[in-house]
């Protein structure tokens, strides 16, 4: 079965924002690649985020997209990391003291998903607040969206931190399984049930709601991943530090890459709550997408992490 992937860019202030779909690879049930983690993880917490110790792991997947592959060794550093999305809360937070304004907000408008419609919308008054427009309102402990890269960056300066580059995501995604699927394995729904907030039925005309959510979850709804890390797949897609190129795995340093010296657009990383078997595969843990910079999307946060 083939299955579709999206691609989203918004461009910025007064620009028409846009988004695309094309067909993915047939993914096979099993991984070709067979290899074992050469570290142990134990699992350390501390002010809500996860030490992840360095080591070496295998990246990417040669059974995706082709700006997926090729799988890759890749050492990173040690490192910490959210254990969940920034929330609502949270960010809240580093508005009150800095009196930050958000792109969003900055422009007047952003992307959101219309849910009776089935179709994306250039939304007026969308914002972190807002994330579907002014008639709506963010729930304190669901991650926050519509804020982009520049937000993102802006939040993570403000608590000492930083965003994660796309080889520290997928590194902390995967929780030591070997070259697996998903973040807890190869069954998208293990014990019959998701595991995960994604799409359940076909879209974007019918959510069967069989996760539980139909758009947005608080942060920790579901188990964590062998690192105890929550929601590193759906819920929202997640902000990396990485300029984007579709080549960059087939020129990538084996030593903590930091992605292309420049680029017009970020990398995102985890898929979201629109993905669904029917049409988007970016539910899988090597899964990657790009935006612009200013990007705001009803579907779109961020975590972040600290150098140990």
């Amino acid at each position: 079965m083939r299955t579709a992937v999206c691609i989203i860019t918004l461009c910025s202030a007064g620009a028409i924002w846009l988004s695309a779909c094309h067909r993915t690879k047939p993914v096979p049930t099993e991984s070709k690649v067979k290899s074992s983690p050469t570290t142990e993880q134990a699992r350390v917490e501390r002010d809500g985020m996860v030490l992840i110790k360095g080591g070496k792991f295998l990246m990417g997947t040669d059974d995706g997209m082709d700006y997926e592959a090729p799988v890759h060794e890749v050492i990173v550093k040690s490192f910490w990391i959210d254990r969940h999305e920034v929330t609502v809360a949270e960010f809240a937070k580093f508005i009150a003291a800095t009196g930050y304004k958000t792109d969003a907000e900055k422009f007047g408008w952003s992307g959101a998903f219309d849910l009776k419609s089935g179709e994306w919308k250039k939304t007026k008054g969308a914002d972190w607040r807002h994330p579907e427009g002014p008639a709506s309102e963010a729930a304190e402990n669901e991650p926050v969206c519509q804020v982009s890269w520049n937000d993102a960056t802006a939040y993570a300066k403000w608590a000492g931190k930083r965003l994660p580059t796309e080889a520290e995501w997928e590194c902390a995604a995967r929780g030591g399984l070997v070259q697996k699927k998903y973040s807890w394995g190869d069954d998208l729904r293990p014990n019959g049930k998701p595991a995960a907030n994604w799409w359940q039925g076909s879209f974007p005309n019918r959510n069967t709601d069989e996760d539980g959510f139909i758009s947005r979850a608080p942060v920790e709804s579901f188990a964590p991943n062998a690192y105890g890390l929550y929601d590193v797949t759906g819920n929202v897609w997640e902000w990396c530090a990485d300029w984007y190129a579709e080549n960059y795995y087939a020129v990538s340093p084996r030593d903590d890459p930091k992605g292309p010296k420049d680029g017009k657009e970020r990398g995102i990383r985890g898929g979201s709550w629109m993905c669904a078997e029917n049409f988007c595969s970016n539910y899988r843990v090597a899964a990657r997408s790009h935006a612009t910079p200013d990007s705001g999307l009803n579907n779109l946060g961020f975590r972040c992490v600290r150098d140990e």
